[in-house]
């Protein structure tokens, strides 16, 4: 396949340079004196050349993909996903395994079908660009999942959550946890799951070996070595079950917070080294957090990790593979540092960082942080029209309405209760386009505005007598002689203003039920 692509890339740069010779050929005639004329047509050209040698590349990789996984041997031909009752089965890829895989897992041999995922949720999506990849187990003091699927889903366009799919793999085999995780998925993200953005999956109850015979190595404990080991399993699972969904997987954990805008920087940033040799790309330095790697080369990985999943974690075996891939044992440990390099490519700042602080080995604390991971964007600024600003609503620590209305931070307030208002009041009469409000941010989600309605305060006296008559389909009529326009869904309020309504002289934010959580508005954005 290397040969391939290395032939296919000679074409791609002779081709380029029959574009540029021919262009010269055709400029050289050209009478002397338009030096001008013939110096822009070579810059055309130049331009152009590079374009398509760019967009062939793109192409060469995404075939390169296309190949390697559709010459990956299968363990079975003829196997269907279980799947939990009432969840479409259709258009899902069944993994595919080395068939080599029993020589690492022989107890599979007495359960042939134990490597078949139970699917609980989904839709079956694939052809997208990234599988985000969210291993979880059970946890003794505290689950971070919920908060971490908040963060991955937070700031996605509609555009970016069809381009992308979440693989939930709850790696437990106790069915009344798992039921548990799928129950509390299924309440916090109804509309991705329905999507098929988020899928959530867990392995047969025959998937595990017995785990009490491990050898205890490089000083660990029993409990540790077993923790570990299980781990390598989980990954390779997951690996597995996720290489047909997308032409990228990016191995993620259950207790992390992503930064804002990560899915347009993972794509920028794989396009700027899709020229390169390389076989994963960090966009976290801890563990084996942000790593991405191309789909079509996950089950040659996953081979190697199941040869040596007894004896060591998955961040050295991965060390390893570069070591096993490029060193040369004639040759001193720095050139063999600097060869491995190569092969990996660190993002600054990084994407995604670790937030959890109990581990899912009992008993262990990490407070690890990634130094790279920078300042968090908790809130978004805009150009609002000059109003003056109130709320019912007590701020907390200084993040007040004002502030986040003119663009310099967010506004937090205390648990809203029925009646609670934020009112804007414009200087001036605003003839409005359109209105966004979110509420929450990447790291407090769950601070939103729930039974919450907008509304405006229409000039003119007339619009508001339409309006109380239903002879405006836009809205109907609220209290003080607002109009209600819209209202939050999943935390966020948008729309455009119909015209009938004319010159707005305030907007304002009602809340009609009392809440258990406080409430956060990251964005104020007023079209006029």
């Amino acid at each position: 396949m290397r040969r391939s692509y290395g032939k296919c890339l000679t074409l791609v740069l002779t081709f380029c340079g029959c574009i540029f010779m021919v262009t010269w050929q055709a400029v050289r005639h050209e009478p002397k004196g338009d030096l001008q004329n013939i110096y822009e047509r070579l810059v055309r050209a130049e331009k152009r050349g590079e374009a398509l040698s760019l967009k062939l590349l793109q192409v060469l990789e995404n075939l390169q993909n296309l190949t390697v996984t559709g010459n990956n041997l299968t363990l079975t031909s003829n196997i269907s996903l279980a799947t939990k009752p009432g969840v479409k089965s259709a258009n899902l890829h069944f993994l595919s395994v080395q068939p080599n895989a029993l020589l690492y897992l022989s107890h599979l041999r007495e359960h042939p079908n134990s490597l078949e995922p139970i699917v609980h949720v989904g839709q079956g999506r694939n052809g997208v660009s990234l599988v985000l990849a969210v291993p979880t187990v059970r946890r003794q003091k505290q689950s971070y999942l919920v908060n971490t699927l908040s963060s991955l889903l937070f700031d996605l366009t509609a555009e970016q959550k069809n381009d992308v799919v979440i693989v939930v793999f709850v790696a437990e085999i106790d069915s009344a946890f798992v039921s548990s995780v799928v129950e509390s998925i299924e309440k916090n993200f109804p509309d991705d799951v329905k999507s098929g953005l988020v899928e959530v999956v867990s392995p047969s109850p025959y998937f595990y070996p017995n785990f009490s015979n491990l050898k205890e190595t490089f000083g660990d404990s029993k409990e540790r070595v077993k923790w570990r080991t299980k781990q390598n399993l989980d990954y390779s699972f997951l690996m597995l079950y996720s290489q047909h969904k997308a032409t990228y997987y990016v191995q993620l954990e259950d207790d992390i917070v992503a930064k804002a805008g990560y899915t347009d920087s993972i794509k920028t940033h794989i396009q700027s080294v899709i020229t390169q040799q390389w076989l994963y790309l960090e966009f976290s330095q801890l563990g084996f957090i942000g790593k991405l790697f191309r789909a079509a080369d996950l089950p040659w990985i996953v081979e190697f990790i199941l040869m040596f999943h007894k004896d060591k974690p998955i961040d050295w075996l991965l060390d390893h593979i570069l070591w096993v891939k490029v060193c040369n044992p004639e040759k001193d440990s720095k050139h063999c540092s600097s060869e491995k390099a190569k092969l990996k490519h660190t993002f600054k700042p990084s994407l995604f960082q670790h937030v959890g602080l109990h581990s899912s080995l009992p008993g262990k604390i990490q407070k690890l942080k990634d130094k790279d991971f920078g300042k968090q964007v908790l809130f978004k600024a805009h150009s609002n029209p000059a109003a003056v600003l109130s709320t019912s609503l007590k701020d907390y620590q200084g993040h007040s309405l004002v502030r986040a209305y003119q663009g310099q931070d967010f506004f937090w307030g205390l648990n809203p209760m029925r009646g609670d208002y934020v009112l804007i009041a414009f200087t001036q009469p605003q003839n409005i386009k359109r209105y966004y409000f979110r509420s929450g941010n990447i790291e407090t989600n769950g601070d939103k505005f729930y039974n919450t309605t907008v509304e405006v305060l229409p000039s003119d006296v007339s619009v508001k007598e339409r309006v109380e008559k239903r002879e405006l389909q836009c809205c109907k009529p609220s209290s003080d002689g607002f109009v209600e326009i819209g209202s939050f869904v999943n935390g966020v309020a948008e729309g455009e203003l119909d015209g009938a309504l004319g010159q707005i002289a305030a907007m304002r934010l009602l809340v009609h039920s009392d809440s258990d959580v406080w409430v956060l508005l990251s964005e104020i954005f007023i079209q006029v």
